[in-house]
């Protein structure tokens, strides 16, 4: 049996989490269609959990900037397999959905985290079916769909704004009933931000994860175009696949500045560099 330790609770563990990612789409910015086959999702996340992750996140559904909804069964029939092949193997499983239909389907196969990149917003009944399961839930700053939230960019200060929006959505989850220890908050790197917001973004980390000391908080930077556009040759952006050292150098920031977890399409490489960190901090 495969299995990985539990999703701690601790807002500053002894060592920063590493979230693999299996995007079970034709359609992701970073690595469409290679995994669309649910069988072959189910293999690769099998590999990213003996590769060190400890948790693994699965998506149905792509939120690359431009991108149309995906139908929700569709949704649907890519995730539940794949879903339930990890929870018997006993894997901490988290499903990046922003549904209710697909949450409440998820919870029932055994997910434990929802990750909903809208924190709320795209379909507000969400936060009662967390709060019912009594789950973690990934809350991200979001201001709109993917076909929209490029266009949505105008702030008076990122950092400020952000930190203020954030907490506006954990106040609506939590009186929609999800205990506060249950809440995991996103800054939503490349959701409704310019590149060089994203930068601003991770210069305050620090600043970002004191306006939440006592929850948990994940960074999600990788494979992400701004990073492509940093490594840009000839006019051309570095190529998705061909980011993951950058997102490594990310996350071992991220790390030395005692985040909860980094998500990753590249486990072993970010887990090597957690390790390390956390040898640092011993």
């Amino acid at each position: 049996m495969i299995s990985v330790d539990p999703a701690n609770t601790n807002p500053h563990p002894a060592r920063t989490l590493v979230m693999g990612v299996v995007n079970v789409t034709p359609n992701s910015f970073s690595d469409g269609g290679m995994w669309a086959d649910p069988e072959v999702a189910i293999r690769h996340a099998r590999d990213l959990v003996v590769d060190g992750a400890d948790i693994i996140d699965v998506g149905g559904e792509s939120t690359r900037p431009g991108t149309e909804r995906t139908p929700e069964d569709e949704e649907l029939r890519r995730v539940l397999p794949v879903v339930k092949a990890l929870v018997a193997d006993g894997v901490t499983v988290s499903v990046d959905t922003m549904r209710v239909s697909v949450a409440k389907a998820v919870i029932e196969a055994g997910a434990s985290i929802i990750n909903d990149v809208s924190g709320g917003k795209a379909e507000p009944d969400i936060l009662n079916v967390v709060a019912e399961a009594d789950v973690d839930y990934v809350l991200m700053h979001w201001r709109g769909q993917s076909s929209t939230m490029q266009s949505l960019v105008d702030y008076k200060d990122v950092v400020t704004d952000v930190i203020s929006e954030t907490s506006q959505q954990v106040d609506a989850a939590i009186a929609a009933g999800i205990d506060r220890e249950r809440i995991i908050v996103d800054p939503g790197i490349g959701f409704s931000k310019t590149a060089e917001q994203n930068w601003q973004l991770i210069d305050a980390v620090d600043a970002f994860q004191q306006g939440f000391a006592d929850l948990r908080v994940l960074w999600g930077v990788s494979r992400k175009r701004f990073l492509g556009e940093l490594l840009a040759h000839n006019g051309q952006d570095r190529p998705a696949l061909e980011r993951d050292a950058s997102t490594m150098a990310l996350s071992t920031y991220f790390a030395l500045h005692r985040a909860w977890c980094v998500r990753t399409h590249e486990v072993r490489g970010n887990r090597d560099a957690m390790d390390v960190v956390a040898r640092l901090f011993s």
